[in-house]
Parts: C-alpha cells; structure tokens; sequence
C-alpha cells in the first residue's frame, strides 16, 4: 500500500471515529523521519482537544489499524492537536477562522508573489479573501498550496 493510499485508508477511519463528537480531523500524516516512520493525526475541536480526546481517538484508531493491518512494518502513532498554527485545510476553514491572522503560500503567483500573510476574512466563491497590505484581495482556493494560522501576539 502506497503511502498516499495509507493517509486516505486513515483518513476515513478517523472521521468514522470523530463522527457525531464535538471531535473534528485536521490532518493526517504518514511520514519518515530520520529511519522512523511515524503516522500522525491531529484533531481539533471548539476550545481545543485535550488529553483525553487524544487518547480516546488513538486508542480507537489502533484496535482499527491492529485489526486490517495495512501498514508493513514499523511505525508510531501520533494523536494530537495540530497547535497555535493550525493548518486551514477544507474549505470550512477559512469561515470559520475569518477574522484571524493566516500564512498563506500559493502554487503560483498571485498579485506578483506566492506568500501572504495577512487577517482572513472569509470564503467567497472557491476564493479566499485576505486583508492584504490596506485592501480585500482574493487568491482562488485552488492555487492555495498551503495555508496556517498565524501566531499573535
């Protein structure tokens, strides 16, 4: 199984397990670190995930992993939240979290440049809007390559 495949297959259990919770799926990760390979999910919910919400998921995700085995070999799994910079990574992201300071790095050049970083207003037509250097710009959802909350201070 290809890693792309791992990171989907998990993905689906992981929203099976936060299913009808406050809990919500931010991200997954299947990555190799110095000779380990780690999978990692970070989950979220309004006021922040706790220990126990971390515990509860993993220990859900690894009778789920033990039973169908789909990763050969070694490897740690990672329960946690995804931290002050949060990745925006659906859609929902960035209404919910208009109003807040974001990075955010383009595919391609939008307005002369790739990165932003700037308060987040909102969603409007596949487009994220940003208030930008004094103005509302709009950078399509599609060439967004990736995009965080940003630390305030």
């Amino acid at each position: 199984m290809t890693r792309v495949n791992i990171v989907e297959l998990v993905t689906t259990w992981v929203e099976e397990i936060v299913q009808d919770t406050e809990v919500e799926l931010v991200d997954v990760e299947y990555v190799k670190e110095h000779q380990d390979w780690i999978l990692r999910i970070f989950i979220d919910k309004e006021g922040g995930v706790d220990l126990d919400d971390c515990a509860k998921v993993s220990g859900l995700l690894d009778k789920k992993l033990d039973a169908e085995d789909p990763i050969p070999g070694a490897y740690s799994l990672e329960v946690s939240s995804p931290g002050l910079e949060r990745p925006l990574k659906k859609a929902t992201d960035y209404v919910r979290f208009a109003g807040r300071q974001v990075q955010i790095r383009t595919y391609s050049g939008v307005h002369g440049r790739k990165r932003f970083e700037g308060t987040l207003e909102g969603l409007r037509d596949d487009n994220v809007l940003l208030k930008w250097e004094g103005e509302t710009i709009e950078i399509p959802l599609e060439l967004v390559a990736k995009a965080n909350l940003a630390m305030e201070f």
